[in-house]
């Protein structure tokens, strides 16, 4: 599908608006050539032929007309707006879901920013076009054929005079078309490189305010806004050369009416009243040429809009759900890695990984930054396929389950804590937003969040800002952490969720989370031995491959890369908690 398929696949709902309001728009450009005729009349028949009982008829058209035109224009811009907006809304929602459809991979590579220019500055210009610049088209079109129509009625030779303007109109409309749509692609294109980092810099501010870098920033942002600056000026200096034209074409053809036909009332050829008639139609002829310009930019900004919207629109998802997924309501929990691997960007993340787990067990999994941990989960979610070897939950391959499903079994704590702009107990009842409110306060109990919860002003209503603003690191981790527990989930992911909270406080999470044993598989990924060491299967991971598996007893006798971080961690231990037979 072309990007003009896809759009018109969108105005067709509103074909009915479309049509009334283009219909309406013929009658107003039917209408508007009768005035200037009357306006003849008026001259020859009232004030040159001197039958003044006519004058009181003639005036009572023009009002009558006039009136029902601007009726009429109002009824047809009605129209085109209800359809401008209604096909804004279709297509907005419908790109927005198609956003939410996209996989990991896709929002690695887009900025938010660009992203955000889909939706906003390129939106509007396509509702323009709908709105104003359709019937502006077609009206001038109208009103330029109408005019020269009506004027060869009145004199041949007057009207194939006026043609003489329209080859070199034609000309110029060509050429500025050809200019202004490059001038527009790199004017949208530095709208979204600057909409892109006054993004990323609004949400990265604590960073900025934290490194001192105001200045930097400032310097940076000035070039991004000079780059734009410099497209509009472009796209500007187009105007200015072929705004101009359009302008003395239209003045071209005032002269010749004065001049030609000023001539033919002196030569006897027409009379003043029909050179009158024919000053009327003028300005339908002036004003298309004067248009000419400015709905050419319009065109071009409309066809270039639509064109990066379609752009991201069109980009499929690696990650699909099956056609006929398998659906299971409650997953039993059991997890399986089949020589699993998975590669991104010509690199190679995680190699051969294979490990079992059953319902209801807690594994634990370790490594340095970069080992490959976290991409373990997302392959388990299928945040991510694998390049090769088999995810399987229950048995089945994450391939062929139902995606939504899949991911709607499993409660995952993300590293990268988001809360979104919403209450804490909106925060907390994400996944289950009809729950009841002690559901809530249990889940909060269970992560330790109730106590300093309570203790806000608010309490569990108290707002927090974009990424949790004015919360704490183990505040946001805890909340976080209440949302996945309250979707009483199958497997349930907790990804470095108890870093940034004390030793006493994880030791309590901890001590809850044993309440859930046999209830749901539990994966905790952590770099403190002590979140871990309780664990039904520990995996030690290096370099995207698990080097490592075990119980935490069976490691630290092993003497490999977990006992060394064991013995860096806790110092000097006694042996017999080395090999497992002392206190935990």
């Amino acid at each position: 599908m072309t990007p003009m398929k896809w759009f018109f696949s969108f105005l067709k709902k509103y074909r009915g608006l479309m049509i009334v309001g283009i219909l309406l728009t013929t009658a107003v450009s039917v209408l508007s050539v009768v005035n200037p005729y009357i306006s003849g009349q008026i001259v020859d028949q009232v004030i040159s032929g001197g039958k003044y009982d006519r004058l009181m008829p003639f005036i009572g058209c023009l009002i009558g007309i006039t009136i029902v035109m601007g009726v009429l224009r109002f009824l047809f811009q009605v129209a085109f707006e209800t359809a401008s907006q209604g096909v804004l809304y279709d297509m907005r929602d419908k790109v927005y879901r198609k956003l939410l459809e996209e996989d990991f991979a896709f929002y690695n590579k887009k900025r938010t920013g660009d992203l955000m220019s889909r939706q906003t500055g390129d939106m509007d210009a396509i509702r323009h076009f709908v709105a104003y610049v359709v019937y502006m088209v077609y009206q001038s079109v109208l009103m330029f054929v109408f005019a020269l129509l009506m004027i060869f009625t009145v004199n041949t030779k007057l009207a194939l005079a006026m043609l003489v303007v329209l080859p070199f109109t034609a000309f110029a409309t060509c050429r500025q078309t050809k200019e202004v749509r490059p001038a527009f692609k790199r004017n949208r294109d530095c709208f979204s490189s600057l909409n892109a980092f006054v993004q990323e810099n609004v949400s990265g501010n604590r960073v900025v305010k934290a490194f001192a870098k105001e200045d930097f920033e400032i310097e940076k942002f000035n070039k991004e806004n000079d780059k734009f600056r410099a497209a509009q000026i472009d796209a500007s200096k187009i105007w200015m050369k072929y705004v101009p034209i359009f302008e003395v074409l239209s003045y071209a053809l005032t002269i010749i009416l004065i001049l030609y036909g000023g001539y033919m009332v002196i030569q006897g050829e027409i009379t003043l009243g029909q050179l009158v008639t024919v000053n009327g139609y003028l300005w339908m002829l002036n004003n298309p040429l004067r248009q000419a310009g400015w709905l050419v930019n319009d065109i071009s900004n409309f066809t270039t809009s639509v064109e990066k919207i379609y752009a991201t629109y069109s980009e499929e998802p690696h990650v699909k759900t099956p056609v006929s997924g398998v659906v299971k309501k409650h997953l039993k929990g059991e997890i399986e890695f089949k020589n699993v691997s998975y590669r991104a960007d010509d690199e190679d993340i995680v190699m051969d990984v294979n490990f079992k787990v059953k319902p209801g067990q807690t594994v634990g999994i370790i490594g340095s930054t970069g080992a490959g941990k976290s991409t373990i989960m997302n392959l388990l979610c299928r945040f991510y396929d694998t390049t090769s070897g088999e995810v399987l939950v229950d048995g089945v391959n994450v391939r062929d389950m139902d995606l939504y499903n899949l991911r709607d079994n499993i409660g995952m704590a993300m590293q990268d804590v988001f809360l979104f702009s919403d209450t804490i107990e909106g925060n907390i009842a994400y996944g289950r937003p009809n729950c009841s409110f002690e559901e809530v306060k249990q889940a909060a109990i269970m992560a330790d969040a109730n106590h300093f919860i309570q203790a806000l002003s608010d309490g569990y209503d108290t707002i927090v800002g974009e990424r949790g603003v004015g919360l704490s690191g183990g505040q946001k981790q805890r909340i976080s952490l209440a949302r996945a527990l309250l979707k009483d989930p199958s497997i349930l992911i907790l990804d470095d969720t108890t870093s940034a909270v004390d030793m006493e406080t994880e030791s309590y999470i901890q001590s809850q989370l044993k309440k859930l044993d046999n209830k749901c598989t539990i994966f905790v990924i952590a770099y403190r031995i002590s979140s871990i060491r309780d664990a039904d299967l520990i995996l030690v991971m290096d370099n995207g491959r698990i080097i490592e598996q075990g119980t935490h007893e069976e490691l630290v006798a092993a003497g490999g890369y977990y006992a060394t971080a064991f013995h860096n961690q806790y110092g000097e231990i006694p042996q017999e908690i080395l090999n497992g037979k002392g206190e935990k």
